[in-house]
């Protein structure tokens, strides 16, 4: 078994060519179009480093150009791949930890079971603090599978999101990240997609309440009433957002990572005589994290990581 690391790198620097566009899954779109533009952009620096030190790319041909071997632009550390390699000797923000708010998003993926989450949660947490060196998080919310705002009208989205996921698990989950707070390692704790029946029954069974309830009201009209006024009785500041709950479905991650002409090879298709790794690729999880300068107003750091099982033929 592999597990397959992928990264955006600084969102921020990536150009116009990976912003978010318009329309209401803005999310997904600057997530895969800045991890496409951080593969193609690893191929290109890795290869010509390596041409210009006299070596040679032995790249593999995609029908579109030549791809560099695998090797060349990615890294593998133990059983962990790493798509595309990661600079870490320039990672880190440009001042002081002080002047940071740092908010991260962790999302569960459909496809993998809960038990799992601790080492979930550790894994993004350690990649993210690498990447901006740093050793805590102001604001970590996490989102569940199977949770939404869905309906004609915001008393009934409300209403159907009081029996979605699956509160045992969310619950469970709650508790790890509740040690992660005790221990100084982030501050304050949110959810996404939580409906005021939800957030009612959360805040009455965990000992670290959330300060942020982050929702995607873009199935229905407007922000529930009864979650309207819980939140401010209990002190929670609501936001809206237009993130994909399912962010990473497996059929996007094969097409990134496959032989297409958007592809990065990392993959083999169906063809036999194709280059990549053969086996079934199963994603676990997504963090989306945000370096905001408080003085001056403006992110400095924004990027993604995501991470993914693969079982390899034998």
């Amino acid at each position: 078994m592999t597990r397959i690391i992928l990264s955006t790198g600084n969102v921020i620097l990536g150009g116009p060519s990976i912003i978010r566009k318009p329309g209401i899954y803005r999310s997904n779109l600057e997530f895969t179009n800045s991890l496409r533009s951080n593969f193609q952009a690893a191929q290109q620096d890795y290869a010509a480093a390596l041409q210009n030190g006299n070596g040679h790319t032995n790249g593999q041909p995609n029908g579109h150009h030549s791809r560099p071997a695998l090797e060349v632009w990615t890294e593998k550390e133990g059983s962990t791949l790493y798509v595309p390699r990661v600079d870490w000797e320039s990672a880190g923000l440009q001042e002081d930890r002080a002047q940071y708010e740092i908010t991260v998003k962790l999302f569960f993926l459909p496809t993998t079971p809960a038990e799992k989450r601790n080492d979930y949660i550790n894994e993004a947490l350690r990649l993210v603090m690498k990447e901006l060196g740093v050793s805590d998080i102001d604001l970590l919310i996490v989102s569940f599978p199977g949770i939404s705002f869905e309906g004609d009208c915001e008393y009934e989205a409300d209403r159907m999101n009081a029996t979605m996921g699956n509160e045992e698990e969310e619950i469970a989950t709650w508790g790890l990240l509740e040690k992660l707070h005790e221990q100084g390692r982030i501050n304050r704790l949110g959810v996404a997609e939580f409906g005021s029946e939800k957030l009612r029954r959360l805040l009455e069974k965990v000992k670290v309440r959330p300060t942020v309830d982050q929702i995607n009201i873009k199935n229905c009209c407007n922000v529930p009433p009864p979650l309207t006024k819980l939140a401010k009785e209990e002190g929670i500041e609501l936001l809206t957002h237009h993130d994909c709950t399912d962010i990473l479905p497996s059929g996007t991650l094969r097409e990134l990572l496959g032989q297409g002409p958007q592809g990065a090879g990392v993959l083999a298709d169906g063809d036999a005589n194709n280059s990549g790794i053969k086996g079934e690729i199963i994603p676990e999880w997504v963090v989306k994290y945000t370096a905001f300068v408080k003085d001056r107003g403006v992110i400095e750091n924004k990027g993604y990581f995501a991470s993914a099982e693969l079982i390899e033929e034998a």
